[in-house]
């Protein structure tokens, strides 16, 4: 049985919430859980839900002192909180007592009030681990997306499309699916330019970029890779099954992709540490946060996909990203 980690995020968020309603629809024999957060807030949380303490049964609980807590508000000790929740799950994951972390989502304005260098997860997670790279994948249902660019302003973002970036990027798609167990592996690599750039009317970076790019990977390295492949089309004929991964040029390419197909149900992986972490791919939501109407579909999804790829993940990691860690 997969023993799973779950920070509870910022407890001014609706993190508490859609973790306590998460637990209502996990079997017990589908996951051994350890929740870290604090824990009075958790138990008002339950209050407030009319959720009894009964599902704690079962589930180890590491508290995080601190407190009080005002919902919807950005707050130091809230931030506080939070950063130790997720250093305490590094903690738990690099001791082999937890197989995978599962995070709720954290208010970055709060960790910096908090002290904190480090303004998200991703960040965090690989200064602790002393990892030398970390990816971000999205998954939601049958389809996959890798970054090849992130929170950068799209004008720069543009001027990283160059051959051995999106070669880079294709590398690190097939290190991907060799850590998830995938054992296909067909990448296909999103176009940058409308219609793939169309011979070169609409844009050259698929011509004298990623073209040159995805033969190499082919040729050089024998990755099953394609593209570039007309963005207003790869996505779908991901999620039909026909690539098991997309590697997407810049950040809202495949953010919309994913989000469009199924908002609730994408869930972000972060690949390349010593253990597998999943998240939901949304916010605190301090506006409607401490109201009990916050849907728990992603953290629910975060928490299976922990519990499908975390023992595999954990045999696979080293040998898949050996060459960077």
């Amino acid at each position: 049985m997969p023993r799973i980690g779950v920070t509870l995020g910022d407890p001014a968020g609706i993190g508490y919430e859609i973790v306590a309603k998460a637990l209502l629809k996990l079997s017990n024999p589908e996951v051994e859980l350890t929740l870290i957060g604090n824990l009075e807030h958790f138990k008002r949380v339950l209050g407030m839900l009319k959720i009894s303490d009964d599902v704690l049964n079962g589930v180890r609980f590491i508290d995080i002192p601190g407190g009080p807590f005002e919902f919807g508000k950005v707050q130091e000790e809230a931030g506080r909180v939070s950063l130790e929740s997720v250093r305490r799950g590094v903690e738990l994951a690099m001791a082999g007592e937890i197989d995978a972390l599962a995070t709720a989502p954290i208010n970055k304005e709060a960790w910096i009030k908090a002290g904190s260098s480090y303004i998200d997860h991703t960040t965090l997670l690989q200064a602790l681990t002393k990892s030398k790279e970390s990816l971000t994948v999205f998954e939601t249902r049958r389809l996959r997306i890798l970054f090849l660019t992130r929170h950068m302003p799209l004008a720069d973002a543009i001027k990283e499309i160059k051959a051995a970036n999106v070669l880079n990027g294709i590398i690190n798609a097939s290190r991907v699916l060799k850590a998830l167990g995938v054992r296909r592996g067909r990448i296909a690599v999103a176009a940058l330019n409308p219609h793939a750039g169309e011979g070169g009317l609409l844009g050259r970076e698929e011509i004298d970029e990623i073209t040159p790019a995805v033969k190499e990977a082919r040729v050089k390295y024998g990755i099953d890779a394609y593209g570039p492949i007309p963005a207003d089309s790869v996505f779908h004929l991901a999620a039909q099954g026909h690539y098991d991964i997309v590697l997407s040029l810049y950040h809202d390419q495949g953010h919309i992709a994913a989000k469009t197909y199924d908002f609730k149900r994408t869930v972000s992986l972060t690949l390349g540490l010593p253990f597998l972490r999943t998240s939901v791919d949304h916010g605190t939501a301090f506006d409607i946060a401490g109201k009990g109407i916050a849907d728990e579909t992603s953290m629910l999804e975060a928490i299976r996909k922990a519990v499908r790829y975390a023992n595999q993940y954990k045999r696979r990691w080293r040998k898949a990203f050996k060459e960077t860690n």
